[in-house]
């Protein structure tokens, strides 16, 4: 089997780097058959963007802090870890955004799309799902697009609902709702194309986020899961990310 070593740049994944490549040869992206990413969750996600086109799989080892996306750290014994792997498939979501000054921008996140207010005045939104009116007025600090993978991160910060691997759904989750206030979001079917439009863009600005791009002054923004892109993670057996979703379902019913 041969391994691409993608290492993160932190004092912490260098560390280790040494080790890694003197135990095992690093072969090109094109020539390996497994993308190794050495980090934490945000380098995971920066490796899975920049590398999708190869159509590998990548094996995480944690060095950064939490390591949803990670297993747990090793030096010895990856290639027979990686053989046993469990296989979890994912999709992306694909924003579309129009900004203030008609440009078009387009990225995709593994996680979520956060619409959040850049100034001190709350965000005025309006929500479509579909060609349904979901909301006609959120007046709030932003509002949150998830992946069931991303449904543990920010979205569950903000109170969100964690979804499972498997579901078919995206979460809507409202980031500090001021009206109406007692508005929980909504849950809905991955087919769903979702359309954000700011209803006051000079008294108003807002931002949006997919992953780690940011995009300033929007105007109105498309969010969809991108079913052409799909990202092989592999898992240690009782590391799976399934079983972990699972636990941290349990830990939210249990608090």
């Amino acid at each position: 089997m041969k391994l691409h070593f993608a290492i993160d740049k932190t004092n912490k994944a260098k560390i280790y780097k040494k080790i890694l490549l003197k135990n095992y040869k690093n072969h090109s992206v094109k020539k390996s058959n497994t993308i190794v990413v050495v980090g934490g969750d945000g380098f995971m996600l920066e490796t899975l963007k920049k590398f999708k086109n190869y159509k590998k799989p990548f094996y995480g080892l944690n060095k950064g802090s939490f390591g949803f996306l990670m297993n747990k750290f090793k030096t010895k014994k990856i290639i027979e870890s990686i053989k046993r792997a469990k296989v979890s498939i994912i999709s992306p979501l694909e924003m579309n955004v129009l900004t203030k000054s008609g440009e078009k921008k387009r990225s995709i996140a593994i996680n979520d799309v956060s619409l959040l207010r850049q100034s001190r005045q709350t965000a005025s939104l309006e929500i479509i799902v579909g060609k349904k009116k979901l909301i006609k007025k959120l007046i709030c600090d932003g509002v949150l697009v998830s992946t069931p993978a991303g449904s543990t991160a920010y979205n569950l910060s903000v109170h969100g609902p964690i979804l499972s691997l498997n579901s078919k759904k995206i979460a809507i989750t409202p980031i500090s709702p001021f009206r109406p206030r007692r508005w929980k979001g909504k849950i809905v079917s991955s087919n769903s194309l979702i359309k954000i439009n700011n209803l006051n863009i000079k008294k108003r600005p807002i931002s949006i986020v997919a992953d780690n791009v940011e995009v300033r002054n929007i105007k109105n923004a498309q969010v969809k899961i991108n079913n052409k892109i799909k990202f092989k993670l592999l898992y240690d057996k009782k590391n799976s990310l399934t079983n972990k979703i699972k636990l941290e379902q349990l830990r939210k019913q249990v608090n």
